[in-house]
């Protein structure tokens, strides 16, 4: 195995105090061993810029439903909303794909085998091509049917249907800046992926009001503004991988697809992609459930989602950071590092998950009204997020385990936690929670159902998540490791 001895002076034999020297631009926008130093520290240092470019992401969408929702009207603000579930379905797969990169990439990284890093990440970017001729194929077929089958209101069918096949045609962006950052992430690097998306995202905003406030394209106009900042984001990505080669190698032989390289990350990747999978779908027959109950309903659920992606970026950004930090810290054979990340770990997420559902149990009017001027609406998606709001807390100690187990390599058990809480209980809820609260005002059930039912799938998704990591074969086998190694005789 060719080792990695050239990527500067983290693998060059320091101690962690020289790591404490000034840091300078080239550092900062590095690959960065999270082998070292304090595990909080670096889950933090990791973490913050990865929130930051998860909120840029996050605006993607809120900028297209803020836009719409202002200068065409709330239909407007429906269509986009009811087209995230397709989108998600079929982008689910790839995410999957990712996931596996940055785990296969996080390991060989921390295991200082830059052979296999090299391999790694040129067989990422070919499953990528493969993938995205895939997506552009197939997704403008199904498009209308699936939104048929969803029972889409006629008002908002065709917006829906132009919104999801411009992003479809266009997906080649959003699958190769989430894979090329996922490498970079894998790598330790997540400040150089936030600044693409800052950038990127700032690009969006403005074709976003070029495209609907001036050239009048409504719902296609902001698909287009999408489609074109994230190609920008992914070519970025692209140009700051090739000036990596003290890292890794990167040329066509290690673009060649290699049967057992691709394999792994495919191994590794699917069970990630089959959790987004059914993510997408449990969220599509609730949505279905939830247009059920009227357009007002669905723009509510709407304005939800989106203060919902936000409010979960933390959550999110803190299980990412505990995949990379997990996987090359197992690669690197330090368990016990690996046991410490998980407390300290765990300990920052609920501190920012506490805070964020105060935020939104007080403040989330505010925060609606950034969406839509309608009182009506404002008040009926503020009822609804304050049953939520809590669930964020429960969630965060989820993403945190699961970042750990799906670092180690394991990343089965999460996608049977996600069957378990998201399809076999929050479905189910939903639908008995609705059909018990019928009424002349809501005849197909109260709104209320799908908050509550997405309250208690977080909540025993935290209980299941915690029985599977304590009694689970990753923290049996650190714990078989950390044995393993406390019983040897010191040198």
């Amino acid at each position: 195995m060719k080792k990695i001895t050239d990527c500067g002076p983290r693998f060059a034999g320091q101690t962690f105090a020289k790591e404490r020297d000034p840091v300078n631009l080239k550092k900062l926008f590095s690959a960065k061993d999270m082998t070292l130093g304090k595990p909080w520290q670096r889950i933090l240092e990791f973490s913050i810029p990865m929130l930051l470019g998860n909120i840029a992401q996050q605006l993607y969408n809120t900028a297209d439903t803020v836009i719409v929702g202002v200068y065409v009207g709330d239909n407007a603000l429906s269509a986009v909303g009811s087209a995230a579930p397709i989108l998600n379905l079929l982008l689910a797969l790839f995410v999957g794909l990712s996931t596996g990169a940055g785990i296969v990439i996080s390991q060989s990284f921390g295991a200082r085998d830059r052979e296999g890093l090299s391999r790694n990440i040129g067989n990422c970017i070919s499953l990528t091509f493969i993938a995205t001729i895939f997506i552009m194929l197939v997704g403008p077929l199904i498009t209308r049917p699936m939104l048929l089958l969803l029972d889409t209101p006629a008002s908002i069918l065709e917006w829906c249907a132009d919104y999801l096949n411009i992003f479809f045609w266009g997906c080649a962006g959003f699958f190769f800046y989430n894979m090329l950052s996922g490498v970079l992430r894998g790598l330790g690097d997540s400040v150089s992926a936030l600044l693409f998306l800052l950038l990127a995202a700032a690009l969006n905003v403005g074709l976003d009001l070029l495209f609907v406030a001036v050239f009048h394209m409504g719902v296609p106009g902001v698909a287009l503004a999408t489609v074109i900042a994230q190609a920008i984001s992914s070519i970025f990505c692209l140009l700051k991988i090739l000036h990596m080669g003290d890292i890794f190698d990167f040329n066509l032989s290690t673009l060649r697809l290699n049967r057992r390289v691709a394999g792994r990350i495919i191994r590794i990747g699917v069970p990630s992609g089959i959790t987004q999978a059914i993510m997408a779908c449990s969220m599509m027959v609730v949505q279905t459930l939830t247009n059920s109950m009227g357009e007002m309903v669905i723009a509510a659920n709407v304005i939800i989602m989106r203060v919902d992606g936000f409010a979960m970026m933390p959550n999110m950004s803190f299980g990412q950071a505990m995949s990379v930090y997990s996987g090359q810290n197992v690669g690197a054979g330090n368990w016990k590092r690996v046991r410490m990340g998980v407390r300290q770990g765990s300990v920052i997420a609920l501190s920012f998950a506490a805070a964020i559902t105060i935020v939104l149990l007080f403040l989330n009017k505010y925060l609606f009204a950034i969406f839509t001027d309608t009182v009506e609406l404002i008040d009926l998606a503020g009822q609804m997020m304050r049953i939520m709001a809590v669930g964020y807390i429960a969630i965060s100690i989820t993403q945190v385990l699961g970042g750990v187990m799906r670092g180690a390599g394991d990343t089965v058990t999460p996608m049977w936690i996600t069957i378990c809480s998201s399809v076999l209980l929050r479905i189910p809820t939903a639908y008995i929670l609705a059909y018990l609260t019928r009424s002349a005002q809501f005849p197909n059930g109260h709104p209320f159902a799908l908050s509550t039912s997405l309250l208690v799938c977080w909540t025993v998704g935290m209980l299941i998540s915690f029985l599977a990591y304590r009694f689970g074969k990753v923290r049996k086998k650190m714990l078989a490791e950390i044995a393993r190694e406390e019983a040897q005789p010191s040198a």
